[in-house]
This record gives C-alpha cells, sequence and structure tokens, in this order.
C-alpha cells in the first residue's frame, strides 16, 4: 500500500497591512485625543522690566525654606495675608517675592497659589 501525498504548497506570508491600518489609526486617535498647551500656567512677570515707579508701602515677600518673610519679619500663612490685606489698597496692588537661594521650586509656588487664592493678582518676581 502506498501513500500519496498532496504536492507541497508554498507557505503563506501574513499580510501586514492590516496591523499597519491598526498603528496609523491608534496613532490618530492618541494624536487628537492629546491636549496640548498651558494648563496650570502661572501669569508671572519678573519685576524691574518697567518704567513704574514704586507707590505705597513696601510689600516684598521673601521664600525662604522653612519660613516666609514679609518685609523681613517671619509670618505664618494667615498672618501673611492678613499684613499684605493692610498694606495693599486692593487685590491688583504689586507684590514682590523674592525666593531664597537655594530654595525649592515648590516652595515658591505654594507660597505664590497661597497669595493667588487669596485673591491677590498681581505678583511680580525678584531674583534672589
Amino acid at each position: 500500500m502506498s501513500f500519496r501525498f498532496a504536492p507541497a504548497r508554498p507557505r503563506r506570508r501574513p499580510s501586514l497591512t492590516p496591523m499597519i491600518d491598526v498603528v496609523f489609526l491608534l496613532l490618530v486617535f492618541f494624536m487628537l485625543a492629546a491636549r496640548f498647551g498651558e494648563e496650570g500656567a502661572l501669569d508671572l512677570r519678573i519685576a524691574g522690566t518697567g518704567g513704574a515707579t514704586w507707590d505705597g508701602p513696601p510689600r516684598l515677600v521673601q521664600v525662604q525654606a522653612e519660613v516666609v518673610l514679609l518685609n523681613g519679619l517671619a509670618q505664618g500663612e494667615e498672618a501673611l495675608l492678613e499684613a499684605l490685606s493692610r498694606l495693599t489698597g486692593s487685590f491688583s496692588d504689586l507684590i514682590l517675592i523674592q525666593p531664597a537661594e537655594g530654595v525649592a521650586l515648590q516652595r515658591l509656588l505654594d507660597v505664590m497659589t497661597l497669595l493667588e487664592g487669596a485673591g491677590f493678582t498681581s505678583l511680580a518676581l525678584v531674583e534672589p
């Protein structure tokens, strides 16, 4: 008894076209779904760039690693906000913020967020 085998067929190569289509669809989806822009940007001015003259009492907030100084005096968060409200005529008055050398950026942002949360809208950064 002899067995006869069917003729050998050439191997089929899988088509890569569907996989490429899926990759391009995913690429388009993620490009359209991504959010590009400034999310949470701070409106910040650098002091000394304008020609305006200073008007009113000094309002210099110095941010150090452990303490915040207002015009050279250590203040807590609530005391800082109360003192600034006494020194300013309105919430749009300029407040200068000076970080100490080597202070963490997060610490500076926390103080700025505290001031903005209290309603102070005009903050300017001064070099240490």
